[in-house]
């Protein structure tokens, strides 16, 4: 009793999300017949009433926050796939261990995936929702960067004084702050529910992967096989020999072309070579005066 004494504390206190934001007032609770609290009713700041769940709210003394569905509702599933993943996995491995019966694993198995895949589709819609109000924050915290432009053109050629800019502009910056900060948790809600549902997916992936890099051991009749197909490398003299005995036969080969070809030249073109004069001998005569001596 002393919780519920606290709760309707709130009874008539302002509702603000987790930024900061007003978004309304406690009306009233709404309570079992056992006592047990329901619901809430919520003013809103439009003058509208509501109902929410107790779960989404905060309760800290007479504050009150609310927590966003989105962010509720992901907290929930990703408890929830990890731990529906999980038992059908070790249902999978006592049904290797033959600890249960085929028929009762393939019952279990089969209502372990539709939770799963029920979850996912639950998730998937999250995502989904969670894009949207990406979108949203995209275009608030666009609107209020014109919004901090013109108020400083307008401070800057005098239409507005210097408290009441200082007061606008604290405003403007404070609502950047929240709808940054709001973008990053959605933003990161998303992240966290993408990685969920691709979770045992990719484990399953990396487990093959593993398994195809991983080499086989290889038997007696591959490793004879290898022994026996193992290419001999010739040492580095021999290779040199063999590279250079080919281009001696074939020089000889020219040699014996050369020969034949000097045999049919005529004698008298030699002799004529032979008897070349010898080049004449130039002398150099300096002038005695000309060459400055």
């Amino acid at each position: 009793m002393t919780n519920n004494s606290n709760l309707f504390l709130s009874i008539g206190k302002p509702i603000k999300d987790e930024y900061g934001r007003t978004l309304g007032k406690v009306a009233c609770f709404a309570l079992t017949p056992s006592g047990k609290f329901d619901g809430v009713y919520i003013e809103s700041n439009d003058g509208k009433f509501a109902k929410k769940p107790m779960d989404h709210l905060k309760f800290n003394g007479a504050e009150v926050t609310f927590a966003s569905t989105l962010k509720q509702q992901s907290s929930v599933l990703r408890d929830q796939i990890p731990l529906i993943w999980r038992k059908n996995q070790a249902l999978k491995d006592l049904a290797e261990k033959r600890k249960i019966s085929p028929d009762l694993y393939q019952e279990l198995s089969n209502n372990f995936e539709g939770v799963l895949n029920q979850l996912k589709k639950d998730a998937q819609v999250l995502i989904d929702e969670a894009a949207k109000e990406i979108t949203v924050c995209d275009q608030e915290i666009k609107t209020l960067g014109y919004a901090v432009v013109n108020l400083e053109l307008e401070h800057e050629i005098g239409q507005i004084d210097d408290e009441a800019y200082a007061s606008a502009f604290a405003m403007l910056q404070e609502n950047l702050r929240r709808a940054n900060m709001e973008k990053s948790d959605i933003e990161l809600i998303k992240s966290n529910l993408s990685n969920i549902m691709l979770g045992d997916s990719s484990k399953l992936e990396q487990k093959a992967s593993i398994e195809t890099i991983t080499p086989a051991e290889p038997t007696e009749k591959e490793s004879s096989n290898d022994a026996d197909n193992k290419i001999s490398v010739a040492p580095a003299d021999a290779a040199n020999t063999e590279t250079t005995n080919e281009p001696e036969e074939t020089n000889t080969a020219s040699d014996e072309v050369i020969d034949e070809v000097i045999d049919e030249v005529p004698d008298e073109i030699f002799d004529e070579a032979t008897e070349l004069p010898e080049p004449p001998v130039v002398v150099y005569v300096k002038e005695v005066g000309k060459a400055g001596l």
